[in-house]
This record gives structure tokens, sequence and C-alpha cells, in this order.
């Protein structure tokens, strides 16, 4: 699975996760590829958990999207997502059913975004949520989430928090696992 962090602090937002791919019992460690769990969009850093069919897909999906795919508020991320649901479903075959009692189609992804503008989280029937603090996603978040509750009122930044984060993960989840890409940037006023 994974470990996937963002954080915000004073005017910083820092995303970072883990290098780690598994396909069953099967570990892809970076020895052997070079696996980058986020990706670019414009002004934004995007992350997934689950499946690694997603990472292709959804990094082709969201930049040919252009204009199409504003990530700068809570409510474009939902329309954004929306979209792509859309998409995933037309284009590329998204396999929808999750439990027959589901109140929406699922789309079977869990994201994280980081921007200017702040953090973000979105779950398969496109929740979105708007962070304050931090978030984790993949099976390593809760020891992620546990360390960066411990460290958040520290004199620390974002950036080093999700450090801390995506390093407990590490550390801690048997599916994590070094080295870990982390950015960070300055929030902007909207």
């Amino acid at each position: 699975m994974t470990t996937c962090v963002v954080v915000k602090k004073d005017n910083q937002v820092a995303i970072a996760a883990d290098s780690l791919v598994t396909f069953g019992d099967t570990r892809l460690s970076n020895a052997y590829e070079a696996n980058r769990k986020i990706f670019r969009i414009g002004e934004s850093y995007v992350s997934l958990a689950g499946t690694a069919a997603h990472f292709p897909v959804m990094r082709k999906l969201l930049t040919e999207m252009g204009e199409d795919c504003r990530l700068g508020s809570r409510e474009e991320v939902f329309e954004t997502y929306s979209k792509v649901h859309q998409i995933l479903k037309e284009n590329y075959f998204l396999n929808t059913k999750e439990d027959e009692d589901d109140p929406y189609e699922s789309s079977q992804i869990t994201s994280l975004i980081a921007n200017p503008y702040g953090i973000f989280g979105v779950y398969s029937y496109r929740e979105v949520f708007s962070f304050d603090r931090f978030w984790g996603i993949g099976s390593g978040r809760n020891f992620a989430l546990g360390a960066m509750y411990a460290v958040y009122e520290q004199d620390l930044s974002a950036r080093e928090i999700a450090t801390i984060g995506v390093q407990a993960g590490v550390e801690f989840d048997k599916s994590s696992a070094a080295p870990f890409q982390i950015y960070s940037l300055e929030l902007k006023q909207r």
C-alpha cells in the first residue's frame, strides 16, 4: 500500500510519500524501479493510495484535462474529481462496484492534494476534505497521523512534520519503504 501525508502550518504546505509498490505478497522497491507516488499538475502536487494502476491513469487524465483540472479549493477539487469519475468510467473502464448498498458509484481512488491554496483529501465517493493541519492516507497513515499529531505543536515547519509522518509510516508499516518524496510550497491568499 503506501504512506502519503499532507501538512499545513504557518504559511507552508507540504506533501510526502514513500516509494514502495506492492503486488500481493511481492514488493517492488525503489531499487528496481523509481516509484514516484507524487506527481505535479499545474500548481498542485497529487498523491494516491491504492492500486498501482491508478498512478499512470490519473497522471495522464489530470494532465490532459488542462484548464478543466482545477484544484484550488474544496469545491474545485470536487468538480474536477466528479469529471474524473466520468472519464474513468468511459475511457478507462473503471470498475465502480464496491458494496451492494453503496449510495454512489465508487471512483476507487483515495488522493491527497497540496497546493498554494491548501491541503485536500479525496475519497472514493468523491468526498472532499480541506484540512487545516495535516492528514494521511494509505496503509501507513495511522503511524503517520500519530507521529504528526505528537510533533505538530512543536517549532517545526510543515515540511519537517511531513517528513516525520512519512518516516513513521516507513518505520512501522510493512507496505511502506524509503526513500520518500517530499515537496513543500508557500500558501497564497485567494
